[in-house]
């Protein structure tokens, strides 16, 4: 029953509270968004947990905000489930107090969360399957875990945000909004001097396609690209001595020793963070349990506008693509105030579900939740409430169709059991209580840093090191005396810092192919790093870097490291400059890939990943739309199957008043079936087919006990007999389906196009001395 209902896009929630059923939730109703809603000790958690598990074993990454800290047990997946592998997380004191050793705490760990699992018809497959999803742990500002460059780069968005007014407000605002806030500084968007200044050097950088450091930002604050704000004059809005004091407090950020961290780790790339080379599903668990409330507010805006950017440079889906998670959402989205982090969550509850991205936010409280916010919420899993705002906030949306009336659900959900749920989903038609699933991970609570270390320490080992670079400075050094056609650039970042040396190499390049109505230019920047013992030009040593400021004066009163004596001896640059065009030519292709089966084709600059995350989407997409047809194609066949249980049903009334009583009660639950499930009539059966065998059984002897049933007996074998017909050729199709169109069938063809000598122009090039 496992492999079917997971081929279903099913996801296993846990049982129906009623009668034990599974309770499943298709997976395509998370793109209309899901709140998570109980008290502390309901369950919110690991119901959280579990949904993250069900999307990984099928593919879909997740990124995961994790500001208490618990989220980190999804790595506690153990694929054997040893007592070793338990034994790292066994709590001493727990263990003192129970009398037992470590190893002992540990096979007992090992031993109940096998059972728990087994419990609920899952087995060690399933876990393997999950611990096999890549998962990282990111603790921006800490090195703790895998550290995010926040504060090194503010990336241009895509061309799709740019034309999109509203989403490239929203990015120029809250990126505006939460860097003030990092520097003490309460803004609003109208009447504040400094958000209007950041919001327009912003926007001017990136209406340009250009990307924005933390350095370029405090430059670009002092001395603007611009005369005018609005209709004023700068210097008149905002005087240069002014602007100077806003400079002095982000550079007070960038100078902190604590800050340090914010700068080193992994780019905020959503897309790296969201699968990996062969395009397999990630999930990215962001910590921010250790930073302070204005970090985190700066940090959790950058992170929506980062997967903001991301999916709208996807196209659209009707399928489930990725999820965003938020543990808990206390302060980033309420109803009154306008934090930073408000707007972009708000635009993605309003325009995710285009782009099959499926957002789930969990708290405390409702009233924590924006009344906008509410209204695009299609699930809510509304756990144990006990005060009466909170119940009253959210019983009048689960009432509608349900079989309890108002006050009976107010009263359920101020009683409910941990780990049960009541879920009310627009897209079902009842709403029902259910008990979680026990989840593939351990769940040992929050982590702290040092079990994040613990966790991530293979990972963070793995990760390609920065190679340092040695340099030979030489105390006071003047700059080296060139020859006057040695072209040279300044570039001043830290004036306590000397100049280093590099080669610098700005190239044109243009890709030309006719057959494939190719023809594209892109522009190269390289740095070269020099130093005194740099005997050889190396090409492949640099990296590529723009330069957006640069000068030709060089500053008064600076020191500068050694030059090689390959450079000092040169009358000019000329020599060096064949090295790089060469090393463009033999590195710098661009590579196509194709899927002729599926019609696809890559797009400029398309990574393979990124074209096979395409290849897969597809035929997700492919699965949902033939899954559709086969629901049309057996709902006619199910509709006579119900329609012959109610003729039944009404002629076993007219024999006989007791007889039809028990009848009906019995018959109705031939119905559960995975036909049932199939087409959203009810939750599956654990036991599905044997509980149909016994109540027709059941039927069987009552009917057995009256002397003109055999019409009846006949019509009972009829309709078991369809039943099973229509569950094996439901079981057969979905498999063959699944089989079909499996990412394993369709490999992507490559095609290679290499540049020619002449269409490789260097544009410029010179002695970059940089501090």
């Amino acid at each position: 029953m496992k492999d079917i209902y997971e081929k279903m896009a099913l996801f296993y929630l846990g049982k129906n509270a009623k009668d034990d059923s599974l309770s499943l939730y298709k997976s395509k109703h998370l793109t209309t968004h899901a709140a998570i809603i109980g008290m502390t000790g309901s369950g919110k958690t690991g119901l959280g947990i579990g949904l993250i598990e069900e999307a990984a074993i099928d593919n879909i990454p997740s990124i995961v905000i994790d500001p208490k800290g618990d989220m980190g047990n999804l790595c506690l997946a153990f694929a054997q489930m040893r007592p070793e592998d338990y034994l790292s997380w066994v709590d001493e004191s727990e263990a003192l107090s129970k009398g037992k050793t470590l190893q002992e705490m540990a096979e007992d760990l090992a031993s109940s969360n096998k059972a728990g699992i087994e419990s609920f018809g899952q087995d060690l497959e399933r876990v393997q399957r999950f611990a096999a999803v890549p998962k990282t742990i990111y603790t921006p500002g800490s090195s703790a875990g895998v550290g995010v460059n926040i504060l090194g780069s503010f990336a241009a968005p895509p061309r799709s945000v740019l034309e999109d007014e509203e989403t490239f407000a929203s990015l120029i605002n809250t990126t505006s909004l939460s860097l003030l806030s990092l520097v003490g500084i309460a803004s609003d968007s109208i009447g504040s001097r400094e958000h209007l200044l950041l919001s327009t050097i912003f926007s001017h950088f990136y209406v340009g396609g250009n990307s924005l450091s933390m350095e370029m930002l405090i430059q670009n604050i002092i001395t603007p690209p611009f005369e005018k704000i609005g209709m004023l004059s700068l210097d008149t809005f905002y005087p240069q001595n002014e602007r100077m004091k806003l400079a002095t407090l982000f550079n007070g950020v960038v100078a902190s020793v604590t800050f340090s961290a914010w700068l080193k780790g992994e780019a905020l790339d959503i897309q790296n963070m969201l699968y990996n080379e062969e395009g397999k599903a990630k999930i990215a668990i962001f910590s921010i349990a250790h930073l302070s409330d204005e970090e985190r507010m700066f940090f959790v805006s950058l992170l929506l506008n980062a997967y903001i950017s991301w999916m709208r440079s996807q196209r659209g889906s009707a399928v489930l693509k990725s999820i965003l998670y938020m543990d808990e959402i206390f302060g980033f989205f309420p109803p009154l105030k306008n934090p930073p982090s408000k707007e972009p969550m708000l635009l993605l509850l309003k325009q995710a579900r285009a782009f099959g991205c499926g957002i789930i936010l969990s708290t405390q409280n409702p009233v924590d939740i924006d009344y906008k916010g509410l209204s695009n919420i299609g699930t809510w899993f509304i756990g144990k409430l006990q005060t009466k705002q909170d119940i009253a906030k959210v019983v009048d949306g689960i009432a509608a169709n349900s079989e309890f009336s108002k006050e009976e659900i107010a009263k359920q959900i101020a009683t409910l059991k941990g780990r049960h749920f009541f879920v009310k989903n627009v897209h079902e038609e009842q709403t029902q209580e259910f008990y979680t699933r026990w989840v593939l991970s351990y769940l040992k609570g929050p982590m702290s840093k040092d079990d994040i270390k613990t966790v991530m320490q293979a990972k963070k080992e793995a990760l390609p090191q920065p190679k340092e670079r040695e340099i030979f400075v030489q105390t006071g050094m003047t700059k080296p005396l060139l020859n006057e056609n040695i072209k040279e650039y300044f570039v001043s970042a830290n004036e306590d810092s000397c100049f280093y040396p590099y080669l610098y190499a700005e190239l044109k390049l243009r890709f030309f192919n006719q057959k494939k109505g190719i023809d594209t230019q892109e522009n190269l920047f390289y740095k070269l790093p020099l130093d005194a013992k740099t005997f050889t030009i190396e090409w492949q040593n640099a990296h590529e870097e723009a330069l957006m400021q640069k000068s030709l004066q060089a500053p008064a009163n600076a020191s500068y490291a050694q030059l090689p004596e390959l450079v000092m001896r040169e009358k000019s640059l000329k020599g060096f400059e064949r090295g790089v065009s060469d090393f463009v030519y033999e590195s710098k292709n661009l590579e196509l890939f194709m899927c002729e089966d599926l019609d696809l084709e890559s797009k400029l600059h398309e990574s393979k990943r990124d074209f096979l995350v395409r290849m897969e989407d597809t035929l997700k997409e492919l699965r949902e739309e033939r899954i559709q047809k086969l629901q049309e194609k057996f709902g006619s066949d199910y509709e006579k199957l119900q329609d012959k249980l109610q003729k039944l049903n009404m002629k076993l009334q007219k024999e006989e008043a007791e007889a039809s009583s028990k009848m009906a009660d019995t018959l109705i639950g031939v119905g559960m079936t995975l036909v049932s499930a199939f087409f959203g009539k009810k939750t599956l059966s654990a036991s599905t087919i044997s509980k149909g065998a016994s109540t027709l059984s059941k039927g069987k002897d009552v009917l057995k006990e009256r002397t003109d049933v055999a019409n009846a007996q006949l019509l009972l074998s009829d309709v078991e007999e369809e039943m099973q017909t229509l569950e094996q050729r439901l079981k057969e199709e979905i498999q063959e389906i699944t089989k079909e169109l499996d990412i394993k069938n369709y490999s992507p063809q490559s095609l290679i196009i290499k540049p020619k000598r002449s269409d490789i122009v260097i544009t410029d090039f010179a002695l970059l001395w940089e501090r």
